[in-house]
This record gives structure tokens, sequence and C-alpha cells, in this order.
């Protein structure tokens, strides 16, 4: 159910796209994730800080999007979210406290020096998926950027997910192996 929640808006903003613009996307698309957050709130009783960035950044650059009738700010949202995350990812290890770490660390246990590579190569995948968002959205035309973003973007954060939890396992303790 989680899942189906994570990808409504993203699912809702493309056939939107399809149907009408970008422009009626971008409203529906913050339609979309205002209902996420209520529909994540009553389900588990709290909301994800990832979920009010996302919803806080969605709404304000889907607004400018609608009211200045500029795509180029729904296309800027996509890259200031993964600087962001880049940002919290980078800063979070330079202060040695690993976010990936605190998320997972309870359900795998495995050395401080795995959660640290771990940690800055999500860094280093968020800054490169900004700057692959920039290059689509400001070179190539409306419509491949709205297909890099909805199955390319997605595509490649949920392969680099999979490699993570592949590469998480290889030091799992022997007996946490035996347990998943």
């Amino acid at each position: 159910m989680k899942q189906l929640l994570d990808f409504l808006p993203l699912i809702i903003f493309f056939a939107v796209y399809k149907f009408a613009d970008i422009y009626i996307a971008s409203g529906a698309l913050i339609v979309a994730t205002s209902i996420q957050l209520i529909i994540t709130y009553y389900l588990y009783r709290k909301v994800e800080k990832m979920l009010l960035v996302t919803f806080a950044m969605v709404t304000v650059f889907g607004t400018l999007t609608i009211l200045l009738h500029d795509e180029n700010f729904i296309k800027w949202k996509v890259t200031f979210i993964y600087i962001l995350f880049a940002g919290i990812l980078a800063g979070s290890q330079l202060m040695n406290r690993s976010v990936i770490k605190s998320m997972l660390g309870k359900e795998m246990v495995v050395p401080d020096l795995v959660w640290k590579r771990v940690t800055w190569y999500w860094a280093a995948f968020f800054l490169a998926c900004a700057i692959g968002n920039i290059y689509v959205a400001f070179n190539l035309p409306l419509e491949t950027w709205v297909n890099f973003k909805v199955f390319g973007l997605t595509a490649l954060s949920l392969i680099n997910t999979v490699l993570t939890i592949v590469y998480l396992f290889r030091y799992l303790p022997e007996e946490q192996k035996k347990d998943d």
C-alpha cells in the first residue's frame, strides 16, 4: 500500500500531462501530493520528513508553474529535491551521522564503513540525477523531460535501491542472512 501511495502523485502527474498539459498536470501533482500526505497520516498517524519536504517543494514550484505559466519551475523542482537529498546525505556523513544508517541500521547490522560508502554513493547518485535533470529539462523537448522524470529517474532509483540492498547484504552477519 505504501509503495502505491509513493508513486500515486507521479502516476497522476504523468496521466494528466498526457491528456492535458504541463500546467494542469502541475496542479494535479499538487492535489495528488496533498492527498498522499492526508492518506499517509490517516493510515500511519505520522508523515515522514521527506514527504513533507516533497509536498512543500511540489506546492511552491507547482504553484509558480501555474501562476507564472512557466514550465521551468516544475522542471527545477526535481533538481532542487535531488540537490537537497544529496546535501542532507553528504552533510549527515560529514557529521558522522549517516541518515541511511539511522533509517536502516536497526534492520541491517553492517560495519560503519559500509554505511559511509552507501551514504556517499547515494549523495553522488542524487547529485548526478540533479545534473541529468538539468540537462534533459533544458536541452530536450518537454515530452522527453516528462518521460525522463517519470520513467528514467524512477527506474534509476529502483535499480540503485536494489544494488544498495545487494551490497549491504554482502556485509550482513551470517545469522542475520539466515533470518531474512
